[in-house]
């Protein structure tokens, strides 16, 4: 069912990169966005000026658009609006929901160390509220003194709110402290700005992390000293890692720019994450981004917290990776290779961009069923350039096979190879067939040395297709370093 006049805000704080949760808080809003014919909002919450960082800001809009999370309205920065919410903090002064406080740092820790020392929860005793400061002392002292402005919490009674997945959800406010609004510097904290922008910008409905719902009361009680409808609560559950413990860096959880570098492309990781604390309400897995936004809606939202499994991620990345067309992919893969052998590319003074252009169609479906991510490039097509191989001896003689016969089987694979004028996969195989009957070895038996021979890995894609990807002359070298090895 489609909401009526949904806008939507994403409102990150630019002070780090943008992890993957706060990615999905992105993806969540701008989904409901789409399904509903709504506006999505990008706000940035930059009021925390000593832990602004301009790169912060830069990377999270970097992260959207590679995303391809296009937004409506913005990017518009809370900095820039300092005087609306001055304004909103002394009218609620005003109305008495708040008030002036000049309560210093070391008041406050003289505070916190004495209710630990009484074994009292650490909190503000809302000493402030009896100075009965006025507008007149804020203008005369705010210069010189750590004047803030906080709201003063009703001293009872409980505080309930509608959360659009939980339901009703109830707080004491006994056990909120009156807190700060606006803060020393003039700046509004996040409770606070928020919510004067939510309203500014009619949104409808705030979809935000499950963390914030401990500060939601707070958020309803200044919309109610200020007379405002509130946006419907939309809270997403955590996302753990698979052991069930809160997500971090050793589970996965990196930026998405470093999931960029890695090589996952954006619809997979949209497509994954979309998943993370949402159901489409059947068993689709593989999604595209129409698909996912036709079935968006928040009542599939879910409650319990979501999983994040890194290998879940690798093999829905490599699926779309298979869905791309050559062309697309072969752009893909050239891009990532296209850098030096130090850089974990395949450039080198022995091999050179052009080598690789003009190898790639061919080389391109061979590779692609065993891309994960776009960055495995370099690593599964190097052997295709280099000849020197690091082969020990041992890995080239199979079990109950004597290495008498495997110089015999590669130096027979040497004169085949020589004999052949149609070198193409099909021919080979069947020829190569022969071969291992003639000598009286079972086909792996001959197969296995020669894999390891031309690519110096148990595993590569099909092997006829392989050697004439290597070519003739160099897979004849191979074959010959491989016996001297065995030699050796």
């Amino acid at each position: 069912m489609t909401e009526q006049n949904v806008r939507v805000r994403f409102a990150p704080s630019p002070t780090g990169n943008l992890h993957i949760g706060g990615v999905r808080t992105a993806i969540f809003n701008w989904l409901f966005a789409k399904a509903n014919n709504g506006k999505f909002i990008l706000r940035i919450e930059d009021t925390d000026q000593n832990r602004y960082d301009e790169s912060s800001e830069e990377s999270i809009i970097s992260s959207l658009r590679w995303l391809d999370i296009d937004w409506d309205e913005g990017p518009i920065r809370q900095s820039e609006r300092k005087d609306l919410y001055g304004e909103i903090a002394k009218k609620l002064v005003d109305t008495g929901w708040a008030y002036y406080d000049d309560t210093t740092s070391e008041e406050l820790k003289e505070l916190r160390d004495q209710q630990i020392r009484e074994k009292k929860p650490p909190r503000y005793d809302n000493r402030g509220r009896y100075k009965e400061l006025t507008h007149e002392y804020y203008e005369k002292n705010k210069k010189n003194k750590p004047i803030v402005i906080r709201f003063k919490v009703p001293d009872g009674g409980i505080k309930p709110f509608n959360d659009e997945v939980r339901g009703n959800v109830e707080f004491n406010l006994k056990e909120i402290d009156d807190f700060v609004i606006l803060k020393s510097d003039g700046m509004p904290t996040y409770h606070l700005a928020h919510v004067v922008d939510d309203h500014e910008m009619k949104i409808s409905h705030v979809i935000r992390g499950e963390e914030w719902i401990s500060s939601t009361p707070r958020h309803v009680l200044i919309h109610d000293a200020l007379g405002w409808n509130y946006p419907k609560y939309v809270h997403v559950s955590l996302i753990l890692g698979k052991d069930k413990s809160k997500l971090s860096k050793r589970h996965g959880a990196e930026s998405a720019l470093d999931y960029k570098e890695k090589g996952y492309l954006p619809e997979a990781i949209l497509n994954f994450l979309a998943l993370l604390g949402w159901s489409p309400g059947d068993n689709s897995e593989i999604m595209s981004k129409n698909e996912i936004i036709n079935k968006f809606s928040i009542d599939r939202i879910l409650s319990h917290p979501a999983v994040f499994d890194p290998e879940k991620l690798e093999w829905m990345n490599g699926s779309y990776i298979r869905n791309l067309d050559d062309k697309e992919l072969s752009n893909k893969i050239l891009s990532e290779v296209n850098k030096s052998k130090e850089d974990g590319g395949l450039l080198s003074d022995e091999v050179s961009i052009k080598m690789i252009k003009d190898k790639i169609v061919q080389l391109t479906p061979l590779v692609r069923e065993r891309l994960k991510k776009i960055s495995d490039s370099s690593q599964l097509l190097e052997y295709f350039f280099y000849d020197k191989l690091d082969i020990k001896k041992e890995s080239l003689i199979p079990k109950k096979i004597e290495p008498n016969q495997i110089i015999e089987g590669l130096s027979s694979s040497v004169d085949l190879i020589e004999s052949f004028k149609n070198f193409e996969p099909i021919a080979l195989e069947e020829e190569f067939r022969k071969l291992a009957e003639k000598l009286g070895l079972k086909a792996g038996q001959l197969f296995f040395p020669i894999r390891i021979s031309l690519t110096g890995r148990k595993e590569s894609p099909p092997l006829f297709d392989t050697m004439c990807a290597i070519g003739k002359e160099n897979s004849i070298k191979r074959l010959y370093s491989a016996i001297s090895i065995i030699k050796s």
